[in-house]
């Protein structure tokens, strides 16, 4: 059976909350709320609008301890927290202090995302997407991944009780695929990059009608879950804005609605709109929003993917050039670091903060110190840095780094002349 990419067999009213309707990224075309992410119009992506009504802090504040307390701006149904979910969010952010002082900086706080249901800020969007589909009247639920997606989505169906569908590139890494494979969906490997399995996602979709590619035909409400490490970032710091940010580039999609969401509160009157400044990391083998924004440009050349940070090696990002309108609307700065040193970022953030981050994270933290060293980072300011996934899922990244410091007899002697005591 096939159908018109993004239709489903339901003629069921969604409800998803305070969202209204869906407006393309472009020239702003309207329309109503469905399963679609470009706009037939003008062929841009589309985005989710809304109408807020009230939003009180103090509501916020006794709602649940997970990304629910902010459902009455997200599109999900009022009752989504009475659904089976994972649950995710409220992970903890924590004073840096001796990051900080090996960067040089005044303070740094580390969003520290390693907490979620199978440890990655992927839970969150994906939960969103999950609430979303099920109005729409989806059964299974679906994704190509470079593996924290494919993570979220294999547990968020096995939750649900749906029939999850994941795509991923077969060289990736092998932690990420056996966190997928044990729930027990359909889990395919493809012979290709990430870009190859995007591509066929987007091919099945337009002909699986009961399937829900979370970045793909829900893509719109998928990428709003997002915003709730903005609310958080913003709630955890006494309701009030960060002067920086730091955010690491896959698609692009998380920075973009890390700056919605903090627009979002400010127009809200939750937090006064005091300016911030949104910074963009990349690993170099796969830079091509790096590569844009250090050369002027406004749109984003599609590379092929070489690097050990796998979770950000989409080679032609989707938000791209919404990513340089954020970077460059608020007064930040894009940059890449190399996979030496994505490593020596993720030993350092250990080494100081006892967090082990996967490479995702180095890549954030080694961007910070490079735009720290360059000067475009503001030492004086404080600084927040999103580490979006656990190291346990890149152990390939660091097993040939590090290791024992000696190996010894069963003596204690030698535990002793090893430790120079």
């Amino acid at each position: 059976m096939t159908a018109t990419l993004g239709t489903t067999s339901t003629t069921k009213t969604p409800d998803l909350g305070p969202a209204v309707e869906l407006v393309s990224k472009e020239e702003g075309h309207r329309q109503p709320l469905a399963p679609e992410f470009v706009s037939a119009e003008d062929f841009s992506p589309l985005e989710v609008a809304y109408d807020f009504g009230r939003v009180r802090r103090e509501d916020i504040e006794a709602g649940p301890k997970n990304i629910w307390r902010y459902k009455k701006l997200l599109p999900v149904p009022s009752n989504v927290e009475e659904i089976p979910n994972t649950e995710p969010g409220a992970t903890r952010l924590i004073q840096a202090d001796r990051l900080a002082k090996a960067l040089g900086v005044k303070k740094v706080w580390v969003k520290d995302d390693t907490g979620n249901p199978t440890h990655s800020f992927k839970d969150r969007v994906v939960a969103v997407a999950l609430a979303a589909a099920r109005e729409f009247g989806f059964d299974v639920l679906a994704c190509p991944s470079t593996g924290n997606l494919a993570n979220a989505v294999a547990a968020a169906a096995a939750r649900a009780g749906w029939r999850s569908v994941v795509l991923i590139p077969k060289t990736l890494e092998r932690a990420k695929i056996l966190t997928t494979a044990v729930y027990d969906g359909d889990l395919i490997a493809v012979d290709g990059n990430y870009d190859d399995v995007n591509r066929l996602a987007t091919q099945l979709a337009a002909e699986q009608e009961s399937w829900a590619f979370v970045n793909v035909n829900v893509r719109p409400y998928y990428s709003e879950g997002s915003k709730t490490l903005a609310f958080e970032v913003a709630e955890q710091l006494g309701w009030r804005l960060p002067s920086q940010i730091v955010v690491p580039i896959a698609s692009g999609s998380q920075l973009t609605k890390v700056d919605k969401g903090f627009r979002e509160f400010g127009q809200l009157g939750l937090v006064d709109e005091t300016p911030y400044k949104v910074f963009g990391a990349q690993a170099t083998g796969c830079s091509p929003v790096s590569a844009a924004f250090r050369a002027g440009h406004d749109v984003v050349q599609p590379v092929k993917p070489d690097t050990i940070a796998r979770s950000l090696a989409i080679g032609n990002p989707a938000d791209g050039p919404y990513v340089l309108d954020v970077v460059n609307r608020t007064g930040g700065a894009i940059e890449d670091v190399t996979d030496e040193e994505v490593v020596e970022g993720i030993r350092l953030l250990a080494r100081t903060e006892g967090i082990f981050t996967e490479t995702a994270g180095g890549v954030t933290v080694a961007t910070a110190k490079k735009l720290i060293e360059t000067g475009k980072l503001n030492p004086d300011e404080e600084i927040v840095l999103l580490i979006t996934g656990d190291g346990l899922k890149t152990l390939d990244a660091v097993e040939d780094k590090i290791g024992p410091k000696a190996t010894v007899s069963a003596s204690a002697d030698a535990v002793r002349e090893a430790l120079g005591i």
